[in-house]
Parts: structure tokens; C-alpha cells; sequence
């Protein structure tokens, strides 16, 4: 039996739950129905319905629809559906006229990452329950499988979805000339007289020439044979070709760490992965079976305990990061993107324990959410309630925080707390809770089940009986400024051309203050997505609206022009100096210009009402401003930053910042200029303690990639125990050495071998492209002292099976807080292109021989053994790390270590563009470039230009301290210029011949920082 059938059999026992309401022959004829296809309307936003075919492919993995432009693209996968709905539920069928369609023919599924709607209308409601039925089924099985059997369907699927592309004729067989594209396609570069060889060795049935599946699979296995696993395999078994349950217990033990090894275990292993009968029946694991099992989740890098909850949750709120959302319900950018109330069911499904609701006057009486003073859709209020009643506790029922953004009337603020009341009933009742100590915060453990509203609370000076009261809105989350505020207050005609116009230019202006790259992400917004967003949002706006095109007011554009080109003026003066301080640009200012927002403490406060029955659910999460805070011991305040404030303060108080979040909770949220939902780097907020760093769930990128890593660990649930030193005590998270009474964690790195390397995803030819040159880098972000890189050689036109065997070490101070990211690259002559990566916190590696699959690509990992050891006492970095240069001697003091945080607010748009240039390096010498060759390729990351002035004061300045990248990280330079400098005094260097840092720092600024006060 093959493989593929054996995984259906094993998936079959995951759908008997969902079998109790519908019988297996009802649920088999609706798969039959499906696979057969069905002719239904589907709907686009602002098009007319299309009729398409569409059905579930054989393998009942991918739904399909023909005939589509995008031929092999119109297709959804089955795992990444997040739900289907009945009836006329979305927003596409909320535009469409009541009497149109009839609800019981309508469904609706939700898909990929942006909770994409496929929207769909069939000619009958059978026909739509059958096909919801499905589906659900589908889903069902995917949902509730264990890791194992989700690794082999995927790799099942894999292996089936290849052999069907290579078919280029559609006839289930695949020829010579085929194999041979195959080969190009997966990276393999193997002569062609191999190739044919092991062809031919796998075609074995009387029709020779070609290769069916099953023939494929086998053909496939012989080409994957893996020489580092086999010659592992060797070395514990005397040389034969396979492991006895005792040599596969002294593996266990010796290379993989593992404690409480039986035989029993052991031969349970062998049952499970060997294929091979005879093996089985000897109880022995052979190669094949070796392998499936060092590809399995139990040898993944990730410790597997941690996909469950193993840290204590019962102390206070304030010790741990918790998963947070910024402007949870929009789909896209900051301005004109689609609101949705789906999208807090899917981050809370992620993780996330804290979303965002911004609040707003809604017409009849009913509040809604949306992105205020923007082109951003609405959504009722009730809507969102529900969403969140109904998904808060499905993943885990640790407690969600409901931060409202409040910007109501009162009168829509009772409605909103009549929703709340009414949705939520017992999950808001928090009398039953019981801190232990009235002075600190309640744990995760003791609010299981419960919802906290973050927001604005009444003064404690009002009696009881005030109805309402006035409280501060200085810290609202409404951080558009004025300037920039969209008001659709119009009377005459304002024509589309000039309303967009007028956005992209606002675009256009904003994205050069955001000084945001995500290097690695591909699909990052760029200036070119954002205005094809603006112009289909736009489109869509006017549609609903059309009074904006023939009633507007031609003034209204006018005064919006001048009042932007007034603050465009005003942001462009006071950015002009790339690393002034924000005291010194204030300083440069008018009095009448706009305070930076420091200095907003002092000017008079805004206020805003605030009903009682919306002040007396807030209870743990009291929402205060930076002047409201008391130092009396009290505890269940919020304390709300934007990054650009909670920057200033982590750098200039970082230590006492640290003692503050030790008893409440900070939210840090992103900057009003990315407006292309962007998101800022999230560790330096860590490591100070900030609980709830706010991100955009949205977008996709290394920033939420960190996030996801950082919370992935500790079961998913959203709550992660802070350090112990961040909870008692303090320290300086800039200094060169932190915690000189904590050991230290040494981390060795073999990077060994990769698989299936896929070309880059934005590779110009696809894959007709060239076969990659890959290398990887290994990055570790933490602490500013622990945060640095460093990459194996290249290897030459090999990405099937590359082999490296090379080892990196890296010295980490703070393993708590540590990521370790693993990227792959591939050379080219002009830069290098990004294949794929794996982010993993520190403390969640396994020792041993592990295998990283990288994020996202079904097959594609790379193969390493993992090395950590605990370092005591004092060390010099040239010992405790061989990697370490003796240039980060070199006058590298504390203030030019705080400078890798500090090019994450660069305000000169010029430097930040070129700062952001992820190839952008410190040029290497010759001896580096012939040191670093291999037989194939030189390593890569030098870029080769001219040297204007710009770079060279950057290499000038190069020679006094390490180089490091804009967003914190040192890029160590390659182990072959680690010979010390004969000029070099290094005894003199060690033993502090040097000015001390805070000497250098002060000489070279000048004066001293003022001081913060929050």
C-alpha cells in the first residue's frame, strides 16, 4: 500500500468527531458531489458575479474553479481555510440588494493570511449545504491530526503536487525530458548520464521510458539519499546499515541529550518509521527509516515540550509579555484598507491575548470600529463583541485584554457597555478573583476564562453617583496628527481625480518619514502596492459613497492640500539632522510649531467624557497617561507609548523604566507613519519589560516573525514568563556586560547540510531560473551585546542537498530573551536574494542533530547539530567566542552600543534609505575574499561600488567600532581576518589601556541627554 494511502487511512481516525452529527455515507457522497464539480456565481467587490466550475482536486487537498486567467494559481488549499459561514454573512454579500440572492444558496469561505473571501452563490441550497458539509469535514480532519501525521500529508501532498506539475502533458507518466526540467526546478545539479541511470533503475514495470507516481517515489527516494544521515547512521551502528534498538538508545542519549531512554522506546521508533518489513520484523531501522525518523517533529530544533504550557502562571499580570494587537480589525494599511470583524477571531486563534478596539459614533445609535479620520470601512461594535465572545477562548483560556480606544458620545458609550455586559455576561465578573496581595496584579492562572477591558477609568475624587465625568485623553491611541486627518465634510463637487490625488500624495509623503525595510519579507508593502491599494480603495469608497464625488466641496481639498504641505514643511525642517535628539529639534522650532511629545506634558490637557458604566468595567487595565502616574503603590495601571516615546524613554531611563514595569503594564504601539501597517523591531521593548508590545498582526514580516517565534513557545498561549531579573531587580540591558554574576550560555553551531532549497520567491524567471547558490546566516537577537551574524560559504548551484559542515559560536548573556534566526540566502553577483527562515527563541533549542524547516516551505530545511554550554565567571569575548573579532576592542563603548536601537529612528529620510539597504556592508579586505572562497563560490554580502563620501566616512568610522546594521544587529566580520594586527597592543587592550566608554561617549557628544520623566 502506498504511502499516500496509508496517510488517508491514518487521518481517517481524526474525523470521527465529526462524523457523530453526519453520517460517513453522507459525508463520502459530499466529497463525491464536490470532486465532481459544481457550476456557482462567484462575486468580486465592485464586479458582477461570475459563473465558474468549481471542485475539489483527487487528493482533496485544493480547491479549484475554471476556467480562471490565473490558471494553476485559482486554487485555495484546504489547510488554509480558516472558515466557511452560511448565509449572506460577509461584507461582499452585505453590498448586495436584499431580494438578490436567497441566503440558504449563499457561503462564504475565509482563506490565507488577510482572511481573504471567496464568496460564493450555488443554484440551489442543497447544493451549498453539501459543499459547507465538505469543507467543514475537510477542515475537521486537518485541525485535529497530531504533528507526525501532519508532517508525512504534507510531505504526501508534496511529493504528489511535484510529480503532477513535471506532467507537462497531463498523461500521469513522466519521461526523460521531463525528469530533466524537474531536475533544473528543484535545484539539482546532477549530470545527465546520473540522472538517466537512476531513472532507469526505477522504471520497472513493461511501459520503459516513462515513470509513474509510484515509480517517481521510488526514483525520488534513490536521488534524496542523504550522505550526512547514512554516514551518521555508520558511526553508531559498526559500520553496518542499520541501528539496533540498543545502538539507537546510545545515539539518544550521546547525540540527542535525551534522558530516561528505554528499549522499549526505542523499538517503538522502529515500529513507527521503518518501512521496511523485514526490518521490522528484526527490529532494526535502516537508513530509509533512520531518515524519516531525523526529519520527524521529534528531531525539529524546537523543543517539543514547549508546544504546551510548562511556565508557572501564577504570578502577577506584570511579569510576563503578552501577545499584542495593533488596530486588530484592519485587513491592510492604515488608510484605506478594509476593516473586518473576522480578523480578531483569527489573531486570537494566533495567540494574541491583547486586541485593539477603536470606538467611534456610528449612525442610529450604534457605535462603530474603524481607523478614525481615515478612508478605513466600518463595522458595527456589536459585531466585533461577538467575534471576540465567541473565539477568546477556543485556542486556550488564558485571559484576553479588550484595549478600547474610546472616541464615543456618552450616550454611545452606554451602548457600548450595554454590549459588553450583554455579550460577555460572567466573563467580565472579576469578584471572584483573588490576587493574594491587594498591592499587585492577579495572575494568568487566577483570570482564566475572563476578559479584561483595558480604558479610561473615572477619578476616584467623584462620588459614586456621578453619571459622568471628565477624564485625560492624552495617551488615546488616536495618533493621527491633525495635519493628516481625512474630514469628509463636503458640499460641492470634488472629483475622484482630485481625492486621489490628494491620498497619494499623502502616501507618497508619509512613506518617506517611515523608516521602515523589512529586508527579509518579499511581500512588504512597497510604495508601488500602496498606490494600486489606494486607487482599488478608493474605488471601492466612492462606491458607497458617491455623495464624495458629487457633493463634495472644492475647498475641501484646498485647505487638506495646504494644511499637509504646512506639516510636510514643518516634519522636513525639524528631521533635517539624522541623529539630533529630539530636544534639539524642538529647539530649532518657533514657538509656534507643534512640541515633540515630550514636551506635549506641559501644554494644556485634553480631556474628553467618559460615562460610569463604561468606568466600572475597567478594573486591572486603567489606561493613564505618562503625568498621571502616581508612585503610590497602586497597581492596574496601563501606561500607553507610541514607539517614538517609549524609544526615547528605554534609551535615556532603561533601568528605571524597568523597576516601573516590575509592578504595572506598558503597551508600546506602532508609529502614526506607518501607514503601510508596518511594524517596528520589538525587542528593545522586551528587553526593558514592556508586557504588551502592539504590533500589526496584518503584516507579515520579520518583525511579526520575531513575535510569533517569541510567543510560540510556552503552548501558543499568548503569556510568556519574563526573566527573573527583570521581575526583582534591575540592570542596564546596554551595558557590555549586563548580568556579570549570571552565567553566561555559549551556543556551537554545525550548519551541515540543506534540502530542497527552493528558488528565491521573487526569483525573476520562477522556476526556469538558475539553480541557487545558497549559504546561511545565523543571527542572534536579544540584548544590544548579544545581537550580531554569521554565514557558512556559499555553495555553488546546489539547493536540493548542499553541504556546508561548517560551525559558528556565538556567546549569548541573556538566553531568556534571545532569539536565534536562521536564513537562507542565495549568491548572486549584485546582491543576494532571500530563500526562507527559521526564528526559534534560545531557550526553546534542542540540543543534538535537529533539523530547521524553514517557515512557510513544505520540504525546504536545513540540517544542523546544536551545542550549548554554560560559561561562569569573566571571560574575554576573543575566548568565550572564536567568531569575535579583535576590532570590537577597538573603542566600542556603551554609547556607540546604543546606536544600533538608535537606526531604528534615524530622522533623516536620505540616510535611513540607504542605512536600510540590506546588503549594505563594511567592505572586506582581500585577504577576507580569497580566505572566504570555497572551490565553487566566494561567500557573500559585499557590495561592489564606488566609494562616495557617505560610505567613506561609514568606513572611517568603521575602524573604532564594530559594524552594525541599522536595525541593531552587529555583522561580525569573517573568522579569516581574526589573525590579531601586528600593530595591535593587545595586553594594552585588555587590561583597560583605553579611555573608559563613558569618557569616549561624553566627548564625543558633548553634554549630557536630559533627562525623561513619564
Amino acid at each position: 500500500m502506498s504511502s499516500w494511502n496509508l496517510a488517508e487511512r491514518s487521518r481517517a481516525r481524526y474525523r470521527r468527531h465529526f462524523l457523530v452529527d453526519n453520517s460517513a455515507f453522507h459525508v463520502e457522497r459530499c466529497m463525491s458531489v464536490m470532486q465532481s464539480g459544481t457550476q456557482m456565481i462567484k462575486l468580486k467587490r465592485g464586479a458582477k458575479g461570475l459563473v465558474r466550475l468549481f471542485y475539489l482536486d483527487e487528493h482533496r487537498t485544493r480547491l479549484r474553479w475554471r476556467p480562471s486567467r490565473k490558471s494553476e494559481k485559482a486554487k485555495i488549499l484546504i489547510d488554509s481555510i480558516y472558515k466557511v459561514t452560511e448565509g449572506r454573512q460577509s461584507e461582499i454579500f452585505h453590498r448586495q440588494a436584499e431580494g438578490n440572492f436567497d441566503p440558504s444558496c449563499c457561503f462564504t469561505i475565509y482563506h490565507g493570511n488577510h482572511m481573504e473571501s471567496l464568496d460564493l452563490i450555488t443554484s440551489n441550497p442543497e447544493e451549498a449545504r453539501t459543499w459547507i458539509t465538505g469543507l467543514k469535514y475537510l477542515m475537521a480532519g486537518i485541525s485535529d491530526e497530531d504533528s507526525l501525521a501532519k508532517r508525512q500529508r504534507t510531505h504526501d501532498q508534496w511529493l504528489k503536487h511535484t510529480f503532477e506539475e513535471a506532467d507537462k502533458n497531463g498523461d500521469g507518466l513522466l519521461n526523460i525530458e521531463e525528469t530533466h526540467q524537474l531536475m533544473h526546478k528543484l535545484n539539482v545539479n546532477l549530470p545527465r548520464r546520473k540522472v538517466r541511470q537512476m531513472f532507469q533503475e526505477a522504471d520497472t514495470d513493461e511501459n520503459q521510458g516513462t515513470l509513474t507516481f509510484e515509480e517517481f517515489c521510488v526514483f525520488y527516494k534513490m536521488m534524496s539519499l542523504r550522505r550526512d544521515l547514512y554516514l551518521l547512521l555508520l558511526s553508531y551502528s559498526d559500520k553496518k546499515d542499520h541501528l539496533t534498538a540498543e545502538e539507537l538508545a546510545q545515539f539518544l542519549k550521546v547525540e540527542q541529550k535525551m534522558n530516561n531512554v528505554t528499549t522499549d522506546y526505542c523499538l517503538d521508533i522502529i515500529r513507527k518509521f521503518e518501512v521496511s518489513e523485514e526490518n521490522k520484523a528484526k527490529n532494526v531501522l535502516g537508513i530509509e527509516g533512520f531518515t524519516s525518523f531525523m526529519r520527524s517533529p521529534a528531531c525539529d530544533v524546537f523543543n517539543p515540550l514547549h508546544h504546551e504550557v510548562f511556565q508557572d502562571m501564577e504570578q502577577p499580570l506584570c511579569n510576563y509579555y503578552i501577545a499584542s494587537s495593533h488596530n486588530t480589525y484592519l485587513t491592510g494599511d492604515q488608510l484605506l484598507s478594509q476593516s473586518r470583524a473576522d480578523m480578531y477571531a483569527r489573531v486570537l486563534q494566533e495567540g494574541c491575548r491583547c486586541v485593539e478596539v477603536d470606538c467611534w459614533d456610528g449612525p442610529d445609535g450604534e457605535p462603530v470600529v474603524h481607523h478614525g479620520y481615515t478612508l478605513t470601512s466600518k463595522i458595527l461594535f456589536r459585531d466585533v463583541v461577538e467575534t471576540i465572545n465567541k473565539h477568546a477562548f477556543v485556542k486556550n483560556e488564558f485571559p484576553v485584554i479588550l484595549s478600547i480606544e474610546n472616541h464615543c458620545s456618552v450616550q454611545q458609550q452606554r451602548k457600548i457597555a450595554q454590549y459588553l455586559k450583554a455579550i460577555f455576561r460572567d466573563k467580565l465578573d472579576l469578584s471572584s478573583v483573588d490576587t493574594g496581595d491587594s498591592k499587585q496584579l492577579p495572575s494568568p492562572q487566577s483570570l482564566r476564562g475572563k476578559i479584561l477591558v483595558k480604558g479610561k477609568k473615572l477619578p476616584y475624587h467623584l462620588g459614586d453617583d456621578a453619571e459622568e465625568g471628565d477624564v485625560s485623553d492624552e495617551d488615546s491611541a488616536d495618533e493621527i496628527e491633525d495635519e493628516c486627518k481625512f474630514r469628509l465634510h463636503c458640499n460641492n463637487g470634488t472629483t475622484e481625480h482630485q481625492v486621489e490625488s490628494f491620498i497619494r500624495k499623502k502616501l507618497e509623503s508619509l512613506l518617506k518619514e517611515s523608516q521602515i525595510r523589512d529586508k527579509e519579507d518579499p511581500d512588504s508593502f512597497t510604495v508601488r502596492a500602496l498606490l494600486k491599494a489606494t486607487h482599488e480603495g478608493l474605488n471601492a469608497h466612492l462606491t458607497q459613497h458617491p455623495d464624495v464625488k458629487e457633493s463634495g466641496k472644492k475647498s475641501h481639498g484646498r485647505s487638506l492640500m495646504t494644511n499637509f504641505g504646512k506639516y510636510k514643511q514643518k516634519t522636513t525642517k525639524s528631521r533635517s539632522k539624522s541623529y539630533g535628539t529630539d530636544d534639539e529639534e524642538d529647539a530649532q522650532q518657533p514657538p509656534s510649531k507643534e512640541p515633540s511629545p515630550l514636551s506635549r506634558l506641559g501644554r494644556r490637557r485634553k480631556t474628553m467624557k467618559l460615562c460610569r458604566e463604561l468606568s466600572d468595567l475597567v478594573v486591572y487595565t486603567n489606561s493613564v497617561a505618562a503625568q498621571d502616574i502616581m508612585d503610590d503603590g497602586s497597581t492596574g495601571n496601563v501606561l500607553s507609548f507610541s514607539e517614538t516615546r517609549a524609544h526615547q524613554v528605554v534609551q535615556q531611563k532603561a533601568e528605571q523604566f524597568m523597576v516601573y514595569n516590575q509592578k504595572q503594564l506598558t503597551r508600546v504601539y506602532p508609529s502614526a507613519y506607518r501607514i503601510d501597517s508596518s511594524n517596528f523591531n520589538p525587542l528593545p521593548y522586551w528587553s526593558t519589560g514592556c508586557q504588551l508590545v502592539a504590533l500589526n498582526y496584518q503584516s507579515e514580516g520579520r518583525m511579526m516573525q520575531l513575535n510569533r517565534a517569541k510567543f510560540k513557545t510556552n503552548g501558543n498561549c499568548g503569556y510568556v514568563l519574563k526573566p527573573q531579573q527583570m521581575c526583582k531587580g534591575t540592570f542596564n540591558p546596554f551595558s557590555g556586560d549586563p548580568l556579570p554574576a549570571n552565567p553566561k550560555k555559549q551556543l556551537v553551531l554545525k550548519v551541515i547540510s540543506g534540502q530542497q532549497l527552493p528558488k528565491p520567491p521573487d526569483s525573476m524567471f520562477g522556476d526556469r531560473g538558475e539553480i541557487i547558490d545558497p549559504f546561511v546566516e545565523v543571527e542572534i537577537i536579544g540584548l544590544p551585546v548579544d545581537c550580531c551574524k554569521d554565514q557558512t560559504r556559499v555553495v555553488d548551484d546546489n539547493g536540493f542537498n548542499p553541504m556546508w559542515e561548517e560551525t559558528l559560536t556565538f556567546t549569548v548573556h541573556m538566553p531568556e530573551i534571545a532569539l536565534v534566526r536562521f536564513l537562507v540566502w542565495d549568491h548572486d553577483p549584485i546582491g543576494r536574494d532571500f530563500v526562507g527562515q527559521r526564528t526559534v527563541t534560545f531557550s526553546s533549542l534542542v540540543p543534538g542533530y535537529r533539523h530547521v524547516y524553514l517557515e512557510g516551505l513544505t520540504e525546504a530545511s536545513i540540517f544542523v547539530h546544536i551545542t550549548i554550554n554554560d560559561i561562569c565567571g569573566k571571560w574575554s569575548p576573543l575566548i568565550l567566542n572564536p567568531s569575535y573579532t579583535i576590532l570590537h576592542f577597538l573603542g566600542a563603548t556603551k554609547s556607540r552600543q546604543l546606536q544600533g536601537l538608535k537606526g531604528l529612528f534615524h530622522k533623516n529620510p536620505r540616510l535611513a534609505a540607504s542605512d536600510s539597504n540590506p546588503h549594505s556592508m563594511r567592505k572586506r579586505s582581500l585577504g577576507d575574499r580569497i580566505l572566504r572562497r570555497t572551490a565553487s563560490a566566494p561567500a557573500k554580502g559585499r557590495k561592489k561600488s564606488k566609494t562616495g563620501f557617505h560610505e567613506m566616512v561609514e568606513i572611517k568610522e568603521s575602524v573604532c567600532e564594530p559594524a552594525r546594521e541599522p536595525d541593531g544587529v552587529l555583522r561580525r566580520t569573517a573568522r579569516s581576518l581574526q589573525a590579531r594586527p601586528v600593530s595591535m597592543p593587545v595586553g594594552r587592550t585588555l587590561l583597560g589601556a583605553w579611555p573608559p566608554a563613558p569618557a569616549v561617549a561624553e566627548a564625543a557628544e558633548g553634554k549630557e541627554s536630559p533627562p525623561v520623566q513619564f
